[in-house]
């Protein structure tokens, strides 16, 4: 009886046991799943040998990554960066939701492997490998994980869009010539939104199937934080970052300022150089500052400082240094009162804070805006950055146009001769550095850049002050304007190299 009792209550204790475990998984699958810890759901669109390795393996998927991951660890760390190519795809398809795989893998592709190679092309190849990795792959399993978002958007700031890779003048050339493919050299939203002819809903196809991105979405990137020249990377790192804002808010445990961060550091790029501006010398296109995203640049700064008090001294010193760039880049191409009025803000924001780096006492109310922007100068000739320095070229040359062609001589000589001392200091310094630093970031001739900034300055002004263009011609002793000009076309592979270019 003792027995057959016993076997009694151990079959209840057990029947229970299942029973209550039975209810206690549901609550047990929901918490692992919203720490990440296991994947539960099926996953959509996965590959056959995907979906069939993260289903078949059950638990042991997780053993079988920690292995591979050590060993994928162990060979970056011996520089085998091409060995781990492999494992990491393995990894990926065991476990398509480990997000740090994907950000490994991609900066692998991106930044270790190709600059094993010194062909532009072939770097280019392995650079946007990476970028799909994250874009077209990663985000597909990941679409809430922001850090994914953040590193897509990295990449086009940094290894695309900034000067670090000595190959940075291909990408830009080869990423601006498959953006104009689809999206022409100036974007006509409306075309874009509701495309009519074939040929546009081709180019929208291409713009969602190969470059997975949102014509709404672009739109509505645009008119928050820019205009945005679109064939430029900075532009395509603030709409990954605005979508991973987006997709990502309420993310646990990340810090959605790198986010917002990836969007006030471009649009400050944006601002430096976010103009392409043909160059009818060269037949190619360069970098020009973008002085009309300056209003939703400052909106954004002081955005992002309400969004993370944490963070807010940090924002607004970032807001300060934009400030005092803005108030002179606007000065130097005749926006005196824009200028103006970006004075009266720092003044009004930060009473008593010195705009000049050098002289703690030139605040604004100890000094003038036409005082503030010549002692600037003596500053911004000791940058090193090639893009801030020839906007300041080209805003003091076209001061020199300007006020040549309203018979101030005097006055339009003094703005040239900055000019010249800028380029002449900057110069000298890039002659200190080596040749390949030259290359780099070394600026064009100075008679080149001038007669370049004449010939922008004379098609902004024959648009908009045609007589104004014709008395400057006049003085200059050159041709009467035409009707019409050639328009040059990019071509990423086969156009002539030329410093600081947009075409490689």
């Amino acid at each position: 009886m003792k027995g057959r009792l016993f076997k009694v209550v151990m079959g209840v204790v057990i029947v229970a046991s299942l029973i209550s475990t039975h209810f206690l998984q549901k609550t047990i699958n929901r918490e692992r799943r919203e720490m990440g810890l296991t994947r539960l759901e099926v996953l959509e669109n996965a590959p056959p040998i995907l979906a069939f390795t993260t289903v078949a393996l059950g638990g042991f998927r997780g053993l079988i990554v920690n292995v591979l991951w050590t060993r994928m660890t162990d060979l970056g760390d011996q520089d085998r960066y091409f060995e781990t190519i492999q494992l990491a795809d393995w990894i990926t398809k065991l476990e398509p939701t480990f997000a740090p795989v994907w950000q490994w893998q991609a900066w692998n592709l991106a930044y270790n492997i190709s600059i094993k190679f010194s062909d532009p092309l072939q770097r280019w190849h392995w650079v946007y490998s990476g970028v799909k990795m994250l874009r077209d792959e990663g985000l597909k399993y990941n679409p809430h994980r922001p850090e994914l978002y953040r590193e897509l958007a990295w990449f086009f700031q940094n290894k695309i869009g900034y000067y670090l890779d000595d190959c940075h003048v291909f990408y830009k050339s080869y990423w601006a010539g498959e953006m104009e493919s689809v999206l022409g050299k100036k974007i006509d939203w409306e075309k874009l939104l509701n495309p009519t002819t074939d040929e546009d809903k081709e180019k929208v196809r291409r713009l969602k199937e190969e470059f997975k991105m949102d014509p709404a979405f672009m739109k509505k990137v645009d008119d928050k934080y820019g205009p945005f020249e679109w064939r430029l990377p900075e532009a395509h790192s603030i709409y990954w970052a605005m979508m991973g804002l987006e997709k990502c808010q309420g993310s646990k445990n990340f810090d959605l300022m790198s986010l917002r961060r990836q969007i006030y550091q471009p649009m400050l790029l944006n601002f430096h150089r976010g103009r392409l501006v043909e160059n009818q010398f060269s037949q190619g296109f360069e970098y020009r500052p973008n002085l009309d995203v300056i209003p939703n640049t400052d909106r954004a700064y002081l955005e992002f400082a309400n969004a993370d008090p944490e963070y807010r001294d940090h924002i607004l010193k970032a807001h300060k240094n934009f400030l005092k760039d803005a108030i002179y880049f606007l000065y130097t191409y005749n926006r005196i009162s824009e200028s103006a009025k970006y004075f009266r803000e720092f003044a009004q924001r930060y009473p008593g804070q010195s705009l000049l780096t050098g002289d703690p006492t030139a605040t604004p109310e100890k000094i003038a805006l036409d005082e503030f922007v010549v002692e600037r100068v003596e500053e911004d000739v000791r940058d090193d950055s090639p893009d801030r320095v020839r906007g300041i070229v080209e805003g003091l040359l076209f001061q020199s146009f300007h006020t040549l062609a309203l018979d101030e001589e005097e006055e339009a000589n003094g703005y040239a001769a900055i000019a010249l001392k800028v380029w002449q200091k900057y110069d000298a310094s890039m002659q200190k550095g080596d040749q390949a630093m030259r290359d780099r970031v070394g600026l064009p001739p100075f008679h080149s850049m001038r007669a370049e900034a004449l010939s922008q300055f004379l098609a902004l002004a024959d648009e908009r002050e045609p007589l104004l263009a014709d008395v400057l011609r006049q003085r200059l002793n050159l041709p009467p304007r035409k009707v019409e000009a050639p328009s040059a076309t990019l071509d990423p592979v086969n156009s002539q190299s030329s410093t600081n270019s947009v075409t490689p």
